[in-house]
């Protein structure tokens, strides 16, 4: 009697119920249809309403499983088992009403043990294991025997016992085949799950292990940093009579109260989060500070903006680290562009009810195909005087608010960085991942 065909792959109780559900349905079809090919064309005289109750029963179990199913209370290790005791205990009778350990389909028995080793722990395999070799080993002795079948085994028929082991063994090979291949995707999908994680895992030690050095050097860039500054001043108006150094100085205060600033939102974005502090301005604010930052960065590049009126006026609640990792994308897209003998840079701000999504656009020659989909989990870099800071600590940051970052090929040529932040945790700050 033909039994179980797959459907889903279990990966714990629920879906292996699921699954075993399913197979239920696929296993009353074929025993039906086997017991009626054996009793109406073959003519065999077996006990047809006995074999038929038992498929009944089968089949009330089924539908009590799918009840089962739908409802939303967790399914226990335990169900799985007594799914496949039921099952066992039901082809075990069928079995015995066919002839026992001399049918043919005596190898499904099998079955059941593969289904349970895909999904559940070694105690349970171990039960299932017991049951089925004991059903195995009472049918060796107890059955009903078929009838004799000696009309259709001569030389001008076929060998109806050589013809059922040839179906139950291909739909054990294919049930064994089936779930040994799946079993070995989920492995695989798992083991690149695991690397995924390693290699985050990496990054977030080394930007811990970088901020714990920018806090030092931050501290220590301070003193002379303000030396610097009070010299530059005294210069000047020592040498106000001439315009041109007067320019050069200027210039350097400028760079010196950046770079003064820079150690301040430093600090900052450390004692922003750890107070619960953010703040509340709207998208398009956002947008136009990241702009100004990026224009004293970057004065070179020539960034245009899109937003979308609806999400610009969205508010948001903004943490320093957010706003840094949009300017690192601005940067690198500078870099990109300026390389490649551009110095354009396109960004879109777009976004539905639940999702604020950016895109960073720059003009280069575009990011390697097997690069795109690990940029931003490791410190690497292609630029010359790189650091590989600048995606990882945006990716990072993407994380931490359970966002997105993803690098796609641009269509007219460079890379677009697509950045993507649940509202949720923008307007809830403190709930970030």
């Amino acid at each position: 009697m033909v039994h179980h065909v797959g459907r889903t792959w279990p990966h714990g109780p629920r879906q292996l119920v699921s699954t075993l559900a399913w197979l239920r349905i696929c296993a009353i079809g074929g025993q039906t249809l086997t017991i009626a090919f054996v009793a109406r064309v073959l003519d065999l005289s077996i006990p047809v309403a006995a074999l038929c109750s038992a498929i009944g029963l089968l089949a009330a179990f089924s539908l009590l499983a799918f009840w089962r199913l739908r409802q939303n209370a967790r399914i226990g290790a335990w169900e799985p088992v007594a799914h496949i005791a039921i099952d066992t205990l039901v082809l075990g009778y069928l079995l015995y009403l066919t002839g026992g350990a001399s049918n043919p389909f005596i190898s499904l028995l099998v079955m059941p043990i593969t289904l349970a080793a895909t999904a559940l722990p070694l105690r349970s395999v171990t039960l299932v294991a017991v049951l089925s070799v004991g059903t195995y080993l009472l049918l060796m002795r107890f059955h009903v025997p078929l009838p004799e079948v000696s009309d259709i085994n001569s030389a001008g028929g076929f060998n109806l016992h050589l013809t059922g082991m040839a179906i139950s063994f291909a739909i054990t090979a294919g049930m064994l085949g089936f779930f040994i291949a799946r079993l070995a995707r989920a492995l695989r999908a798992q083991q690149a799950l695991a690397e995924l994680e390693r290699e985050r895992a990496l990054r977030d030690e080394g930007i811990l292990a970088i901020a714990t050095q920018a806090a030092s050097t931050a501290h220590e860039l301070n003193t002379p940093l303000s030396t610097i500054r009070t010299l530059l001043g005294e210069l000047g108006r020592e040498h106000a009579s001439n315009p041109a150094l007067n320019d050069d100085i200027a210039l350097l205060i400028g760079q010196a109260e950046r770079c003064r600033d820079i150690l301040k939102e430093l600090v900052k974005v450390g004692s922003n989060p750890l107070a619960g502090l953010a703040e509340w301005i709207s998208v398009a604010d956002l947008c136009e500070a990241a702009r100004d930052s990026f224009g004293l960065l970057r004065p070179e590049a020539e960034a245009s903006f899109s937003i979308d009126a609806e999400i610009g006026a969205r508010r948001i609640a903004v943490v320093p680290a957010l706003h840094h990792a949009v300017v690192n994308l601005l940067n690198n897209a500078a870099d990109a562009s300026i390389a490649n003998g551009d110095s354009r840079i396109e960004v879109t701000v777009s976004g539905s009810q639940d999702t604020l999504q950016l895109d960073v656009r720059d003009f280069g020659s575009g990011m390697n195909a097997n690069v795109r989909p690990t940029a931003g989990l490791r410190f690497g870099t292609t630029k010359a005087n790189g650091l590989g800071l600048g995606l990882a600590l945006a990716n990072a940051t993407a994380e931490r608010f359970g966002g997105t970052l993803v690098a796609m090929a641009a269509v007219d040529g460079g890379t677009r960085q697509r950045l993507r932040l649940p509202l949720a945790t923008l307007d809830n700050p403190r709930h970030e991942r």
